[in-house]
């Protein structure tokens, strides 16, 4: 199993700290930010490879980050791969960089996706159990209880079984405060339906969109994320996830 993570966004929201300096290698507790990311999916014993998809603006700082980081706690070999976008007036958006991914290192294997920005209080472990059991494609899911918060996201109905009954990128009226995450599993199988995607023309940014056109096609199971979620999205959010994270070192 391969590990995909996004991180060619140019993070704009959150300048100057960006400026410089890609979002997932901000410090959270002392440590880059991706770290944690990495540290959350490290007892997926699946995993072999991971594949770290960033621009031409920041795949200098994270080569380096990848020299130089701690392998203790997940020890497998980590490639950058550049896009060689230099803004967002030329980005490829998250499923176009999925794509190159998946074409470029010529992937054959199924793969699990999450954002660089995406924060989990909780080991992640049990949603690779569900992946590896599964033949379909497995959303992570989580619930803001709130209808005003879940409609910055993609929201989600979900059947008794699991499964995705509908799914609504940023709707005026969301259905429930379920949100899918930018956490993602993608049978080998159905990997060359995002080549389709891609090749029919569809939005290439916001990965919930893939799923969106995923589930009216095969069925697309759901996880709940255990634990506290956090999207980094604004020096707000930072810093509160520094402070938790710092917290549990303690």
């Amino acid at each position: 199993m391969k590990l995909i993570i996004l991180a060619a966004g140019y993070a704009t929201r959150l300048y100057p700290l960006t400026l410089n300096r890609p979002k997932p290698l901000l410090p959270i507790a002392g440590r880059p930010m991706v770290d944690h990311v990495l540290k959350s999916l490290a007892s997926i014993s699946a995993i072999d490879h991971v594949y770290l998809v960033t621009n031409e603006k920041f795949a200098g700082h994270f080569e380096e980050w990848s020299i130089n980081r701690d392998k203790s706690e997940f020890n497998v070999p980590v490639a950058v791969v550049n896009d060689h976008s230099t803004d967002d007036s030329n980005k490829l958006g998250a499923i176009g960089d999925l794509s190159l991914v998946i074409k470029s290192q010529k992937i054959d294997d199924d793969v699990i996706v999450v954002a660089g920005d995406n924060l989990f209080s909780d080991d992640l472990g049990d949603y690779g159990r569900v992946c590896e059991e599964s033949k379909a494609p497995v959303l992570g899911v989580y619930d803001v209880e709130s209808l005003k918060e879940s409609a910055k996201y993609g929201v989600v109905e979900v059947s008794p079984e699991g499964n995705i009954l509908t799914f609504e990128e940023k709707p005026d009226e969301p259905k429930s405060t379920l949100i899918g995450i930018a956490l993602y599993h993608y049978p080998r199988n159905v990997l060359p339906l995002i080549e389709q995607y891609i090749a029919d023309g569809n939005n290439p940014d916001q990965p919930g969109r893939l799923i969106q056109w995923l589930y009216p096609q095969m069925p697309v199971q759901t996880w709940s994320v255990p634990g506290t979620w956090y999207d980094i999205g604004s020096k707000e959010t930072l810093e509160e996830a520094d402070c938790i994270f710092t917290e549990k070192l303690v």
